[in-house]
């Protein structure tokens, strides 16, 4: 059974329909990555599985149970914990504390959430850190803030909204080996991401949408090489182009 099932969603905002009855499944254990060009409807399904929005037509079950409509504070006790594409921290405390939130979502406090916060923070590389206010952190370190703190909560399921945007290559490259240990500890992950190249050495099986449509689903390899993809995300013009190069291949 897997994890997340996701059927026939569909999300309206008025006439704007920003997805269109998409379908798929993250197994436990996975690393599913959801890409497609900006205004795709990404970020609108993520809120949708998370609570955030509610669904115009369709389903959406969390470990054997159908959480469509629930609010976002009971599928986060479930175990279905999301970031945001822009991070927020509570600026005016601490890295520690702000950890230490997400500890407390299961009602759990004293020792045991500080245990948990000090090992999501050391986890996250951010011993350094936790004494700092983290309104003043460089964006990078607010990005592991934002595991950190959704990695407190003890997920099943960690839904990544664009991790990666606005990083150096060094801080990606930090990135993807933090994801790799977070999937090893047990946690499947669900990450929407823009830039082909940063998920596609992680993940187990790509989703991509365009338009609000699902356009393909498969292993990395086979993703990287579909004609809707590459038209989606570099044109019909250069998808073209390359159609014709591999002609000019096949004939010499």
């Amino acid at each position: 059974m897997a994890l997340l099932e996701i059927q026939g969603v569909t999300k309206k905002f008025g006439e704007l329909v920003a997805c269109d009855r998409v379908s798929f499944e993250v197994e436990k254990g996975q690393i599913v990555g959801l890409i497609g060009p900006n205004g795709a409807g990404k970020t609108t399904l993520f809120n949708c599985v998370s609570g955030l929005y509610p669904v115009t037509a369709g389903r959406i079950c969390f470990d054997g149970t159908e959480i469509t409509g629930l609010p976002s504070h009971r599928i986060a006790r479930m175990g279905a914990v999301r970031t945001f594409q822009v991070v927020r921290p509570l600026k005016d405390m601490t890295v520690f504390d702000n950890v230490l939130v997400g500890a407390f979502i299961h009602g759990a406090g004293g020792a045991g959430a500080r245990d948990t916060a000090d090992a999501c923070i050391r986890m996250c590389g951010l011993a350094d850190f936790a004494d700092k206010s983290s309104g003043d952190l460089p964006i990078g370190v607010k990005k592991r803030l934002e595991l950190a703190r959704a990695l407190a909560t003890k997920p099943k399921l960690l839904m990544l909204d664009e991790v990666m945007a606005g990083l150096t290559v060094t801080e990606v490259k930090t990135a993807l080996e933090l994801i790799r240990r977070i999937r090893q500890n047990g946690v499947t992950l669900l990450i929407v991401e823009h830039i082909m190249e940063a998920i596609m050495p992680i993940a187990d099986k790509v989703v991509v949408l365009d338009g609000g449509i699902k356009i393909a689903e498969g292993p990395p390899v086979q993703i990287s090489n579909d004609e809707r993809v590459i038209s989606a995300y570099l044109g019909a013009k250069f998808s073209r182009r390359m159609q014709a190069r591999k002609g000019e291949g096949a004939n010499g």
